[in-house]
């Protein structure tokens, strides 16, 4: 019993070490160290007692108003002190407005936005390739239901003549069919 015992012990020491060596198995155990994640880690404002005494204690979980946010902070870093950089009298240099007076940033479109979008519709609708054609190539419906003009002047009248309202009653329709899978292909 003694030497199984004795081999038994050495054959789950032996185990042991050579499963510590491999890195999954060391990290399923909990032997790997864990490096805290450089970009994660944020600095924090210094504690400091604030000029007015009245003041409300603060809230557990809400951000502390004398931290910027890190998208603040790059900003900052990017655009200098300010942070906005997009715009006259934004603690500019004189060349800075200057540059951009006849760049035309004063001069620019408040609705230009409007007219992006616009254009890359207009673009999107154009570049319309052979393969889309080949596998889209039904048009789409427009949108909305299409009134019947003849029953709808007959339900006009006959509302008209009734003294009710115009608006009362179902408004006739056309619908659309479904069209077969080859419908309009020849």
């Amino acid at each position: 019993m003694s030497r199984r015992f004795v081999a038994s012990v050495c054959c789950l020491i032996a185990a042991s070490v050579a499963l510590s060596a491999c890195g999954n198995a060391r990290k399923t155990l909990g032997l790997e160290k864990k490096a805290p994640d450089e970009f994660a880690v944020v600095a924090r404002a210094p504690l400091a007692l604030p000029p007015d005494f009245q003041l409300r204690p603060p809230e557990p979980g809400k951000d502390r108003p004398q931290e910027k946010s890190t998208s603040d902070q790059a900003r900052a870093a990017m655009m200098g002190s300010g942070g906005t950089g997009y715009g006259y009298g934004t603690s500019q240099s004189a060349g800075e407005s200057a540059f951009l007076r006849q760049a035309g940033a004063d001069r620019a479109q408040s609705d230009i936005r409007q007219v992006v979008n616009r254009e890359s519709s207009t673009l999107a609708e154009e570049s319309r390739t052979f393969t889309d054609k080949l596998i889209f190539w039904r048009d789409e419906e427009p949108p909305g239901t299409i009134v019947n003009a003849e029953e709808e002047a007959k339900r006009l009248r006959n509302s008209q003549a009734l003294g009710q309202p115009v608006n009362e009653g179902n408004v006739p329709s056309i619908q659309r069919k479904e069209k077969a899978l080859l419908e309009g292909l020849f």
